[in-house]
């Protein structure tokens, strides 16, 4: 089975989120955090996590990019009781089995995303705000059409001293 776990290209994910998710974490979307959102809500840090954050399942912080990788099943049925807990704690869910449910839905959610995807591809997710609620559309950029120019800080060897 597949999963996404976050990852940094660079540390702006430490200055748009009011809490960044920790590189290597495994995420989902998330985007149940914004169901009851309005414009109202969207000022700051938290328009930019609406907007295109991903929700790591350790720090549940979010991270703008995630890449998918392989999962143990014994890692996604921990991922899922702490996603439960985590809907019990902060949603009020009445209890862990309905929770679990709700969390094993999530993670699937994100597990077929991943399923037929190619170790590495990268994922960004875009939010929007309509009269039906909250849309969410994903971008994939499969790794091999990351090339080496977009991570790779370019100099000329013989500047360095």
């Amino acid at each position: 089975m597949k999963l996404a776990r976050a990852i940094h290209f660079d540390a702006s994910d430490t200055q748009v989120f009011h809490t960044p998710a920790r590189t290597g974490e495994w995420a989902i979307s998330g985007g149940f955090e914004f169901s009851n959102w309005g414009e109202a809500d969207l000022t700051g840090k938290a328009r930019q996590a609406f907007a295109n954050g991903w929700l790591g399942l350790e720090t549940f912080g979010r991270v703008t990019f995630v890449a998918v990788t392989q999962i143990e099943a014994a890692e996604f049925e921990a991922l899922a009781d702490n996603l439960a807990q985590h809907f019990i704690s902060i949603y009020g869910a009445p209890s862990h089995e309905q929770a679990r449910e709700v969390a094993l839905e999530e993670l699937g959610h994100m597990a077929d995303m991943c399923g037929d995807q190619d170790a590495n591809t990268i994922f960004t997710v875009a939010r929007e705000l309509t009269d039906a609620g909250v849309t969410e559309s994903y971008r994939i950029i499969e790794s091999s059409d990351a090339g080496l120019e977009q991570f790779a800080i370019h100099g000329d060897i013989e500047d360095i001293s």
